[in-house]
């Protein structure tokens, strides 16, 4: 069977917000009809959470095609084995706490897929962890979404979240697991690739502020550098750092 679409969580030690993950893809998939359903596979990846993180998983076991838990070296590394096992056309990162913004999302998106354009992508709406919404992505951060977007656009931050950022399989590169700020470069790497991006008129996620490097901010500051110089050059990178944190002053002054 060809799926059009994958969706991949990904988990560790997630029993704090994977439910709600769960019920928003759980409510999507509901709203299909058969047909369509028959072109969509679930897959979670686990890094063999030590907590209820695969007991919330368990009722939900209808809805998961693919169920792997086991060790890992982080989370790019369990994003390339969701890569892996993806046989969908398309892939989607939904990671645990993430949500599908609606429960009308998929189908909408399903009939855009047949337009087979390269990447498909939507601003995202901020959360906290209780669930409060903070702002729109391209309000609450300098991150202004272009409803052309090329990865020229990327020159001073991820643009796109990966969370509403679905991209054609073969043009996937995997992620550098060494790399804290991976999923700008993998979205380059696409980007560069891609001959078509498709900009959606409605919200495919509410994304869960923090992670890992928001944990680790400095590290992935750094390592952010690191994948900007790759694609824009050392020099035009270290003058868009300046207007970086020149825009970062002016908005905390503001």
């Amino acid at each position: 069977m060809v799926r059009q679409l994958s969706i991949i969580t990904i988990t560790y030690n997630a029993e704090a917000f994977l439910e709600r993950t769960l019920k928003s893809i759980s409510a999507n998939l509901a709203s299909i009809v058969d047909e369509q359903r028959s072109l969509v596979e679930y897959i979670i990846i686990d890094g063999a959470s030590k907590d209820n993180t695969l007991a919330i998983a368990q009722p939900y076991h209808a809805m998961i095609n693919t169920l792997v838990s086991e060790p890992d070296k982080g989370l790019y590394d369990a994003m390339n084995k969701g890569l892996q096992h993806a046989t969908g056309e398309y892939v989607w990162f939904m990671n645990a706490g993430d949500e599908i913004r609606d429960s009308k999302v998929l189908s909408k998106l399903l009939p855009l897929l047949a337009k087979k354009a390269d990447v498909y992508y939507s601003d995202a709406m901020f959360v906290n962890d209780d669930g409060t919404e903070v702002g729109l992505r391209s309000q609450v951060t300098p991150h202004r979404l272009p409803q052309q977007l090329t990865w020229q656009d990327m020159a001073l931050g991820m643009k796109v979240c990966h969370q509403a950022f679905i991209a054609k399989k073969a043009l996937t590169p995997l992620y550098d697991v060494q790399n804290l700020s991976a999923d700008i470069g993998w979205e380059i790497e696409i980007l560069k690739k891609s001959t078509r991006n498709y900009y959606l008129d409605f919200l495919l996620c509410n994304y869960l502020t923090g992670g890992v490097s928001v944990q680790k901010h400095r590290q992935s500051l750094q390592d952010r550098f690191k994948v900007l110089a790759k694609h824009f050059g050392f020099l035009p990178t270290l003058w868009n750092h300046v207007l970086i944190v020149l825009r970062s002053i002016l908005r905390k002054i503001k």
